[in-house]
């Protein structure tokens, strides 16, 4: 059998056009996912608002987990609660922030050893685009689990993405990453420049 001449040396650019296809079709999936998890979130706070707002509180756990309603103007766990500058602030910074960790996760490379990391950063991404949209559209967030046994300040489904992500995202990077996987990480990253 004789092997053509571009089986064996494919053409330069039709490998590109398969690589690009492929981060194209990467990205569409991680969009896909983000906006599945903002739905959850949302749906969620739809509920919330229809089921909880004119009630105190719906206990789920005596003395450990409610369901209380509350429309926080501030950041995670009503931090900076009626403060209009951090609001502004938050407007502009959340788009940026996001843009970034979307533009990081775009380049993160297609090995297995790098799924989780890519997993949970979707997971922040969607956190923060969730509570992004209370903000532009009800000037607040909906926040309604409360863990009653420890007091812990009433949150959200997006919350549980955000904090729970940064949580895992240092696990990784202490316990699971090497220093190769990081190292490759950043060779990844055409903005950062490779060394």
């Amino acid at each position: 059998m004789i092997m053509d001449q571009n089986q064996i040396f494919p053409d330069p650019r039709y490998v590109k056009r398969k690589e690009i296809k492929k981060k194209v079709l990467r990205a569409c999936i991680f969009i896909f996912l983000i906006l599945l998890l903002i739905l959850f979130d949302q749906w969620t706070k739809i509920l919330a608002a229809k089921y909880l707002r004119d009630i105190n509180a719906f206990v789920l756990i005596p003395g450990v987990l409610e369901l209380r309603y509350l429309e926080n103007t501030g950041a995670a766990f009503s931090m900076m609660a009626n403060v209009s500058v951090f609001q502004s602030i938050m407007k502009v910074l959340t788009p940026l922030i996001v843009l970034c960790l979307f533009v990081f996760l775009a380049f993160i490379p297609a090995k297995k050893r790098f799924r989780y990391l890519t997993i949970d950063l979707i997971f922040i991404i969607a956190g923060a685009l969730g509570n992004y949209v209370d903000r532009l559209i009800r000037q607040s967030v909906i926040d309604f689990i409360y863990f009653s046994i420890i007091d812990f300040p009433i949150f959200n489904v997006a919350d549980i993405y955000v904090t729970c992500s940064v949580i895992f995202l240092f696990f990784l990077i202490l316990f699971y990453l090497k220093d190769e996987d990081l190292e490759e990480l950043k060779n990844a990253m055409p903005f950062l420049g490779k060394h």
